[in-house]
């Protein structure tokens, strides 16, 4: 692809409120280039490795796979297909520990890898993207299984879909990778910037950006040389490679927006509604991937640094290798080791076992030594010192925000903005009383969730009750109507002119009558009834009894008409 270059004047840059000034520590895993790492024996793929509904399996257990092969289907709009990434056998599909902040499991596929690492047959490449419908596009990424790699995981094909009321005038590629010692972004820029630029460039057709804007921190001047170079040698028009202060938390979605663009994104919107939309470098890569070679995502940049590693450095990792066959790569545990994090010391949550995998958007395995990752003291009462307003980038009032969440008084946290808070931990970093603030910030939004979820299951029971109860009443209704019809037809029956006899009655006598004619009639031609021939005594007296009785009904049905006559 080729696009018309144009270098723009340097850029106004702006300031997020907050905001902290850390040592980046990144210098210990960026002195190698990338490798890829060893095939594992194992792999591991948890079915949900994006925000949305978890993927369904289309393997069995004994079924054989080839890399690159769908084994896992997207549900729903929101969601992202699984793709095994070497070819091997199922082994198990079966819950298993997976790399989440709760500790808890997840349904994960189990491929035994063969060692051939045998390619599917993949879609056939795209050479001229820019004749592609956007619809093409987007559901190539969507079969890659692409979702952000920057942290969200939300899936790219919708993230890339514009909505109809309000178009996208500025693409943001983040690469500013602020966290201290997450350094796989910027060793991607560096390596594979052409690959990063061009991803850019497909991102910015589906959305018909009118400009590009490729932010990156001033502690990575290797990624915006390599960056720079690559958006000239494609030529993408309108597109800016911009060096932003080294700040934390300027990575962050509406910070990094703040800064290139000074524009606020208001409490409870998206930056799609102001006509922005960010994209992660890596995620840019996986689409040109996905787009020019057919490939899905089945592999990611990785950091392994920290004290309590031997050799710190970046790999290219497949998607479901465990963490311990990835230690080892690096060298092993030191001494020092004592917290295995995923994720950086900010934003990064422990890890018990290092037997889970890796997925979409893991970036990170800080092997922190006791100084780099040092426990915090005992939490004290909260002094007012007003620390943590001063720091916070979202520009919140965290102190509020802790005694409303400590008192559960959700209704409240929630009208401090709650959900504006991105959980970078500037708060808890900065507290002298070693309050774990974000832990209540997380604890207020997952319970305002469930609360939400629980009356949203309220209020559904109560619209199902509602509803049958209207039901019964109406059916209820209907059938008294129709025997109130019934009975008005009933009584409103004509009779003959000048008649006061009952129908009913009138009926009954007619019958008898007819009876009485053709019982005559069978006397005078000598027709006996059936079955009387040989009859015993016992029978004739009940046949004269009978007789008897019908008679004496006749003439008393006689009187009582003659007396109401």
């Amino acid at each position: 692809m080729h696009y018309p270059s144009n270098h723009a004047n340097p850029r106004r840059l702006h300031r997020f409120h907050g905001g902290l000034h850390l040592p980046d520590n990144k210098s210990q895993s960026t002195g190698t280039p990338i490798q890829p790492a060893n095939l594992p024996p194992r792999l591991i793929l948890p079915l949900q490795q994006h925000i949305g509904a978890i993927a369904r399996p289309l393997v069995s257990i004994g079924e054989g796979v080839l890399k690159g092969q769908m084994i896992a289907a997207a549900q729903g709009t929101i969601s992202a297909p699984v793709h095994a990434p070497s070819s091997g056998v199922i082994t198990d599909i079966r819950e298993h520990a997976v790399p989440h902040a709760s500790g808890l499991q997840g349904m994960c596929i189990i491929i035994d890898t063969d060692g051939r690492d045998q390619w599917c047959e993949l879609p056939e490449p795209i050479a001229d993207v820019r004749s592609m419908t956007p619809e093409t596009l987007r559901q190539r990424i969507r079969d890659a299984g692409i979702v952000g790699m920057g942290g969200a995981a939300f899936p790219t094909s919708i993230k890339v879909t514009p909505g109809s009321t309000q178009p996208i005038k500025t693409l943001i590629i983040n690469g500013a990778e602020c966290e201290p010692y997450i350094t796989c972004d910027d060793m991607l820029m560096r390596e594979r910037a052409d690959r990063v630029a061009t991803g850019t460039a497909i991102l910015r057709q589906l959305v018909e950006a009118d400009e590009c804007l490729i932010g990156i921190e001033d502690n990575k001047p290797e990624a915006v040389t390599a960056m720079t170079r690559a958006v000239e040698e494609i030529g993408l028009d309108r597109t800016e490679v911009v060096t932003i202060p080294t700040l934390y938390p300027s990575g962050g979605e509406k910070q990094l927006i703040m800064v290139l663009t000074g524009r606020e994104v208001p409490s409870k919107s998206i930056p799609a509604q102001i006509g922005i939309l960010c994209h992660n470098a890596g995620t840019a890569a996986a689409v040109a991937d996905a787009v020019l070679e057919g490939k899905p995502l089945i592999s990611r940049y990785l950091t392994l640094t920290g004290q309590g590693i031997a050799n710190p450095r970046n790999l290219e990792v497949l998607i479901g290798t465990p963490v311990s066959e990835l230690i080892k790569q690096a060298g092993g545990y030191t001494k020092a080791a004592s917290r295995l994090i995923v994720g950086g010391p900010m934003m990064g949550y422990t890890l018990q076992d290092d037997g889970v995998p890796i997925t979409k958007p893991s970036n990170c395995l800080l092997v922190a030594g006791a100084a780099e990752a040092p426990a915090p003291g005992p939490a004290s009462p909260c002094i007012r010192c007003g620390q943590c307003a001063a720091v916070c980038p979202a520009n919140l009032l965290p102190q509020q925000m802790y005694w409303h969440a400590r008192a559960k008084d959700l209704e409240k946290v929630q009208e401090y903005n709650l959900f504006d808070c991105i959980e970078c931990g500037c708060c808890s970093h900065v507290c002298p009383s070693h309050i774990p603030l974000v832990q209540y910030y997380r604890f207020a939004k997952n319970e305002s969730w469930a609360q939400e979820q629980e009356k949203i299951k309220s209020d559904h029971a109560r619209i199902r009750f509602e509803a049958r109860t209207a039901r019964l009443a109406r059916m209820e209704a209907e059938k008294k109507a129709r025997l109130r019809k019934k009975k008005a037809v009933l009584k409103k029956k004509p009779t003959k002119a000048g008649s006061t006899v009952d129908p009913k009655k009138a009926a009954i006598q007619a019958a008898l009558k007819r009876a009485a004619e053709k019982k005559a009639k069978q006397a005078e031609e000598g027709v006996l009834p059936g079955n009387t021939e040989q009859l015993s005594e016992p029978q004739k007296r009940q046949i004269e009894q009978a007789d008897s009785r019908r008679s004496d009904n006749r003439q008393t049905s006689v009187e009582t008409e003659t007396q109401d006559g």
